[in-house]
């Protein structure tokens, strides 16, 4: 490349021919009022001195305080120009430095540059810098030496119409919180000739393109740009271009750093074009936009710290995502090597599906595909050449099913030893979940490998619920009332009881197994009924609980049931004999919140009613010492409303109307102890065995049929207090516990009190 040739591609680089030009021009300035600092001199001016261009000459040194001036000239000396200053464009050459502090410059029409820098110092705070026809900024080095010019700006703006600011080899410009812009349509915020430009805080907005980083000749090709929490923005074109051509390429280092953003009006964040090389780092930045490469060029990207890509990449040589980082395809999307370091890929919209072709893939990493399960249609990974690592695919979870039993074709590669499993090793689809298998060099979630998806689980389990919420309400007369003996059955009463129980129901072959905790409370009222023998009482109640379910992977449900009901009691004195039949009424509010195998939620909620009954009858036998046994049996049955609702995901559940029948025998021991005060303790042990007659409760999901039942017998056990406290209030608690083939109960705990009348 001859000099002459690489002086008409860069207009820039005449400037760099002009030193010693300069002062020619200079010279003809000199017909104009003009004012010489000669070399060694200092002179500091203010407001109401002459405008006058100035001359400033080796070691001189102009201050300016408030005053106004017109273009400046410095060789090797020195200008300060303070708050208040006015003044035009700036020529500082060998050495020189310039301070611009709370000042407004604004260059000529006929003025290239607002400052113009060879191989010379800036420093810029609080103040405008504008040229409305040609570069803000001019950072270059000395002619054919490497003395570069430095540029510092703080909290300023500079403008420009063609360019903001501009740097050649051995230059750098630095804004902090600084804007740089470009008012022309085809301007450019900065353009690097082999130069390197930072921002910390700032706003660099062009035109066409934010930054434009090029070459000053083949052998200074080497651009940098560092954004720190920054904004590059090119209206009309790319927020970044790195461009070559028949005469050079240029080799770009960028950096993307903390929180940073690229905004292209084509869409575009990156462009590389003219055979150069781009290599881009992100970090900590969320970034929105396609990367284009031209053919015959390279770009290297690097998503680090949790950094966000999303967009299209074009001919991209290599990618890595690493430490929790992101991108994002917006469509179909071609990368040479893809390198895994931890991170995530994910392809586009549930509704969009798109092939990702890569040259290689190495290392770990997760990719988040989408499948249309009813259609078929899904996203898929290409790799040509050589797979390599652990890789986890997260496909979405779906409500509907499968089109048809034929495997669904993921991932294709052309060899190596990669690896791929399912995240959780299981996809949700409909009714069922399916595994991953490999078959060559293929992978395809497979229909033959299936179990109870997370989904139907829960609304198996919530449709499961209503019997085991019934129960935790219902006990049997002891644990509702109390010790009723304690009153003479001549008074109305008024009681109360609040409980709470723990439920375990183990997964039946179907896998709904879940837990249950049930807080709630029973008001109640009775009287004695004059006609039979006396010894009667009836009474109605109304109740609340609430059911917390904890079901597979992370998914709960809830049960709100508010109930009414009627009793009737029969205790008989001689004999000890004792009956009690309750009749109840619920309304059930069940809602549920599922966590899908691919972490995505979906919720549905309906409505039910359950009418249960149950009838008890037992013996109280007094014993020496005040000791007694109480044995009795249950029987308690309760039929829950069929139902059907639908999940957001699309899934349909429909359950049968469902029964429930339990039989219980058991016997409670314990003894009367008379307080000196006339109260009167009843410590009392308590143990039965009980069994769940009912094992056809139908459940469909999707059409699919499942039997949902708690079929099998466990066995109680239980601890309580009755208190006689006066002739009017009676006290009882009571814990229990149980442990069955399907049904476990960890704890359950009774409260209540009774008051005469």
């Amino acid at each position: 490349m001859n000099f002459n040739t690489l002086f008409k591609r860069h207009p820039l680089a005449v400037a760099l021919q002009m030193p010693a030009a300069g002062f020619l021009i200079l010279g003809a300035s000199l017909a104009q009022a003009t004012t010489e600092l000669h070399p060694g001199m200092e002179r500091t001016i203010g407001a109401g001195v002459r405008v006058d261009d100035w001359v400033i000459g080796k070691d001189a040194h102009l201050t300016s305080n408030g005053a106004e001036l017109k273009q400046s000239r410095i060789s090797s000396g020195k200008l300060t120009l303070n708050a208040g200053t006015k003044a035009q464009d700036i020529y500082a050459t060998q050495g020189s430095q310039v301070s611009l502090e709370g000042t407004t410059l604004e260059a000529r029409t006929s003025a290239a540059y607002a400052i113009n820098l060879q191989g010379s110092y800036a420093k810029i705070r609080g103040s405008s810098v504008i040229n409305n026809n040609g570069v803000g900024i001019l950072a270059a080095r000395n002619f054919l030496t490497q003395d570069g010019s430095t540029v510092d700006v703080f909290n300023s703006l500079v403008q420009g119409s063609t360019e903001g600011a501009r740097a050649t080899s051995f230059s750098q410009l630095n804004f902090i919180g600084s804007d740089v812009v470009a008012t022309d349509e085809n301007g450019i915020g900065v353009l690097l000739y082999g130069g390197s430009a930072s921002a910390f805080d700032s706003r660099i907005i062009g035109g066409e393109n934010g930054v434009r980083l090029s070459y000053e000749d083949a052998d200074m090709n080497a651009s940098s740009l560092v954004l720190s929490g920054s904004h590059v923005e090119g209206r009309n074109g790319a927020a970044l271009l790195v461009e070559g051509d028949e005469y050079g390429t240029t080799d770009a280092d960028i950096q993307v750093l903390n929180g940073s953003t690229l905004t292209g009006g084509n869409g575009n964040i990156l462009e590389v074009i003219g055979g150069s090389l781009a290599n881009m780092n992100v970090d900590r930045s969320f970034l929105v936009g396609d990367v284009v490469v031209e053919e015959g060029s390279t770009a290297k990207l690097q998503l680090n710290n949790g950094s966000w890509l999303t967009g299209q990449l074009k001919n991209v040589a290599e990618l890595s995502v690493n430490e929790a980082s992101h991108w994002v395809l917006v469509g179909n999307s071609a990368v040479g090597d893809l390198k895994m370091g931890g991170g995530s890929v994910h392809f586009g919209g549930t509704d969009e599906f798109y092939q990702l072709d890569l040259k290689s893939l190495s290392g770990e990493g997760t990719f988040i595909m989408y499948t249309d399960f009813s259609t078929g249609q899904t996203d898929f990974l290409n790799i040509e050449g050589k797979a390599e690592g652990n890789h986890s695919l997260l496909l979405s979870a779906s409500g509907s099913e499968l089109s048809n039993a034929e495997p669904v074709h993921v991932v294709h590669t052309e060899g190596g030893d990669a690896h791929f499993s399912l995240v959780g090793d299981r996809v949700d689809v409909g009714a069922y979940s399916y595994g991953l298998k490999q078959e060559g060099v293929d992978w395809f979630l497979d229909p033959n490998r299936r179990e109870t998806s997370t989904s139907a689980h829960s609304v198996l389990a919530l449709f499961n619920s209503a019997p085991t919420v019934w129960y935790g309400e219902m006990t049997n007369l002891r644990t509702r009332m109390g010790e009723l003996r304690f009153s003479d059955g001549k008074e109305n009463g008024l009681w109360m009881r609040t409980y709470g129980n723990k439920f375990n129901v183990s997964s039946n072959k179907n896998g709904a197994g879940y837990s249950q905790t049930q807080r709630g409370f029973t008001l109640g009222a009775d009287a004695p009924l004059s006609g039979g023998d006396g010894q009667w009482l009836a009474g109605v109640m109304a109740g609340h609980s609430t059911s917390d379910l904890s079901l597979t992977r992370g998914s709960s449900g809830t049960v709100n049931s508010y109930y009414l009901g009627g009793y009737a009691t029969w205790l008989d004195d001689e004999s000890g004999m004792y009956f009690d039949g309750v009749v109840k009424l619920n309304r059930l509010h069940n809602d549920v919140d599922v966590t899908m195998s691919d972490g995505k939620r979906t919720k549905g909620n309906y409505t039910q009613n359950a009418v249960g009954a149950s009838a008890e009858v037992g013996r109280h036998i007094k014993l020496d010492d005040d000791y007694f046994v109480e044995p009795y049996s249950q029987l308690t049955a309760v039929i829950t409303q069929a139902q059907s609702y639908e999940l957001d995901n699309g899934l349909q559940a429909k359950g049968d109307r469902s029964a429930s029948v339990v039989g219980k025998v058991g016997v409670t021991a314990g003894k009367n102890i008379q307080l000196d005060s006339g109260s009167v303790l009843q410590p009392y042990l308590r143990t039965a065995l009980a069994h769940e007659f009912n094992h056809n409760n139908k459940v469909k999901i999707n059409d699919q049929s499942f039997n949902n039942d708690v079929f099998g017998s466990r066995v109680e056990v239980a601890a309580g207090m009755a208190v006689s406290m006066s002739k009017n209030l009676k006290l009882h608690a009571d814990f229990e516990h149980s442990k069955g083939k399907t049904v476990d109960q960890p704890w359950g705990v009774n409260v209540g009190l009774r008051y005469d009348f």
